[in-house]
């Protein structure tokens, strides 16, 4: 633990310089800065709950209504990493539900944090554990629950080297593992079972509100969902080429960072196609629609009978399959879905998803796959994910221990 203070001490000028930094270029604003660094407006003894960014963001959010319902004097300090999950948690106009910045893993941050918020306990989502911000919560003896975690098998072999490992498990108050095989990990790392509650995947009890679909004919219309740069040209070239076969095609591409979308518009324009831009034009008119606004993709799913899920042509590790499953999209994706590896294999297996590593691959599916298909497709996608998790029983076994 000594070392790893050491090394948040020595990162933490640069880190700092990197956060000015953003905000000098319009990235992210004073405020967030000052939440990353403990201050902001407080919002003292509420639970505390973290969730990492916009995906875990919103797989959480079933729990945190099942907890509200539960307790209706309960209130949430919510905190996110990035500045696009806190616009998107601001957007639910929650008077119970606030939402900052998470502040930085330093002793000196964490401290002037949990002065100025004193939660009540901490509730994790997945893989959040910091070692500071833990260890600092169990000297205030505070709960630290943690749902929905996930380990793999190469995460726990690199964690059981690390002299901090045992310590930091051992202050979890009780653990919720998405999958059999994250349990026994957290387990072998020390874990005792009683601490253990029932497994729980919270991405299968995402809830997106979809929106007005756009009027396309849904079977012919692809949804490039939470795209990277690197990835934007591999799609829109795919996509024109699927339109010599399958000349009624559409496309609506919508990039992880909204402010990518002059960068994209460029590439559209590249590919000899054309677009019409949602934050300016308002309905399409074009066969592309660069969607580049934030807390619409359920409405994007909605419209679409293909989704081709970004962050997996490019070395990101893939963006959740269980959001556009949910609505019953066909699922396409590249090699690289590291994050999300257990369910893509699931899917890929049942046939519920097709890997797409490449421009030709991406062309034929965008051109042969037909709402017969897509319905077959979206079918073993359910039956491969599973059942959505019982958030109402997490959120009183949650309760129960406060």
């Amino acid at each position: 633990m000594v070392l790893y203070r050491l090394l948040v001490s020595i990162a933490s000028l640069p880190v700092l310089a990197a956060l000015l930094w953003r905000v000098l270029r319009g990235r992210e604003s004073r405020v967030a800065l000052l939440e990353r660094l403990g201050g902001g407006e407080a919002a003292p003894g509420r639970l505390w709950l973290h969730a990492a960014s916009n995906g875990e963001l919103t797989s959480a959010k079933p729990l945190i209504e099942a907890l509200l319902a539960a307790d209706p004097a309960l209130q949430l300090l919510v905190t996110v990493n990035t500045v696009t999950a806190r616009a998107l948690g601001q957007g639910w106009n929650d008077a119970r539900i606030a939402i900052r910045m998470a502040p930085l893993d330093h002793r000196a941050v964490l401290r002037r944090f949990l002065s100025r918020h004193a939660p009540r306990a901490l509730v994790v989502i997945e893989n959040e554990l910091w070692p500071n911000r833990m260890a600092l919560m169990a000297d205030a003896q505070r709960s630290i629950f943690v749902i929905g975690a996930r380990m793999s098998a190469r995460s726990a072999a690199r964690w059981a080297k690390i002299g901090i490992a045992q310590p930091m498990v051992a202050q979890i108050t009780a653990l919720s593992a998405q999958d059999a095989g994250s349990e026994a990990r957290f387990l072998d790392l020390g874990l005792p079972q009683e601490r253990l509650m029932p497994p729980a995947n919270l991405k299968t009890s995402i809830t997106v509100a979809p929106g007005v679909p756009l009027d396309w004919p849904r079977s012919d219309t692809v949804l490039a969902a939470s795209t990277h740069e690197g990835e934007d040209a591999t799609i829109l070239a795919a996509f024109a080429k699927a339109r010599t076969h399958r000349p009624g095609l559409r496309l609506i591409l919508a990039p992880r960072h909204p402010r990518r979308a002059p960068q994209i518009a460029a590439l559209i324009a590249k590919a000899g196609l054309r677009h019409t831009t949602r934050s300016k034009d308002g309905p399409p008119t074009a066969e592309v629609y660069l969607a580049d606004t934030l807390g619409e993709m359920g409405r994007w799913y909605a419209s679409a009978g293909l989704c081709f899920v970004g962050g997996s042509l490019v070395e990101k590790g893939g963006h959740t399959p269980y959001e556009p499953a949910s609505f019953d999209c066909a699922l396409l994706h590249g090699p690289d879905v590291a994050n999300f590896a257990a369910a893509y294999a699931a899917l890929d297996a049942a046939g519920g998803a097709r890997l797409c590593a490449t421009e030709s691959d991406l062309a034929a599916a965008f051109a042969t796959l037909d709402a017969d298909e897509q319905a077959e497709m979206a079918r073993a996608a359910r039956a491969a994910l599973g059942p959505p998790a019982d958030v109402e029983s997490i959120a009183t076994a949650l309760i129960a221990r406060l």
